[in-house]
């Protein structure tokens, strides 16, 4: 008889998981047919230089690779003002990937128009149309910080660095899931990533909670990841029935254990909040009283 999937990993509980909770589908890649296409020009580019002469075909592969570099950028940019949009609190990122990727590939349009008629001049005023027509197209970069008035930016970083590698652990088991080639499998894992993911925003806008959802973002997502990667190589090779349903009670107690410890965190911020009005209102009343 198969037994339920436990041990040091695993956190107890007697309560079943809430299989009425809305899941939203997996988390699709913010980065858009727009951003891919960038690349083709570039692409373009190399392959009509390689049958020109030596100066032009060195113009052509360096415009090409500077396109590419900025098209790469790009993507990057974009995934990071997604992850900011998505986010209460959220530091604007740290390299400018997007206005970067304006002016890397602003410059390999010059390049390449240098190259093509030797214009200088409408080389210039073609990679300022480009710089102008990226910017309007995927716009710039968060320029400030979001939500962080008031917040301890000391206990904010190392809420930062635990909720990076609780990320690491969650991409982890995505990737590793993968392996089992079993779509059904993939989207469970989807929606306790989801479940995880709001774990992570509640912690990241009180940094206070870091201490009592520490061992969630570590101990047992690390055991999760450890669990997953285990249990998608055994299932790749002989889809053992006994193993997919132990890992799913074992997903299950997690998604349950996580909802509640996030449902406890924002129970205790309402009466941190409550407490904290009624202190005012008693100074309050107590100034009108000196007053009267």
């Amino acid at each position: 008889m198969a037994q339920k999937y436990g041990g040091q990993f695993s956190p107890n509980t007697k309560s079943s998981p809430n299989k009425d909770a809305p899941y939203k589908g997996p988390q699709k890649d913010p980065v858009g047919a727009r951003s891919n296409v960038m690349f083709v020009p570039a692409i373009v580019v190399a392959a009509t230089s390689l049958w020109s002469g030596a100066a032009s075909m060195a113009l052509g592969l360096m415009a090409a690779f500077i396109w590419t570099l900025g098209a790469w950028l790009l993507r990057d940019g974009i995934r990071a003002q997604s992850e900011y949009d998505a986010r209460k609190v959220a530091r604007r990122p740290a390299i400018p990937r997007k206005l970067f990727s304006a002016v890397l590939i602003s410059l390999g349009v010059g390049i390449a128009a240098l190259r093509n008629d030797g214009n200088l001049v409408a080389s210039v005023i073609l990679a300022v149309c480009a710089l102008g027509l990226h910017i309007t197209a995927f716009g710039i970069d968060p320029l400030r910080d979001k939500g962080m008035q008031g917040i301890d930016t000391f206990q904010q970083d190392r809420v930062a660095k635990a909720i990076d590698t609780a990320e690491a652990h969650v991409t982890a088991m995505k990737d590793a899931i993968k392996r089992s080639r079993t779509p059904s499998l993939e989207a469970r894992v989807d929606r306790f990533a989801q479940t995880a993911h709001t774990l992570f925003r509640t912690v990241e806008e009180d940094p206070r909670d870091l201490t009592s959802a520490r061992k969630y973002l570590s101990v047992y997502l690390e055991g999760a990841r450890d669990a997953t990667i285990r249990f998608a190589d055994i299932y790749a090779r002989s889809h053992d029935e006994i193993a997919k349903q132990d890992y799913l009670e074992l997903l299950d107690d997690l998604e349950q254990n996580f909802a509640a410890r996030t449902e406890k965190l924002l129970d205790d911020d309402r009466t941190d909040l409550t407490v904290e009005i009624e202190v005012l209102k008693d100074r309050l009343g107590r100034e009108a009283k000196r007053h009267s």
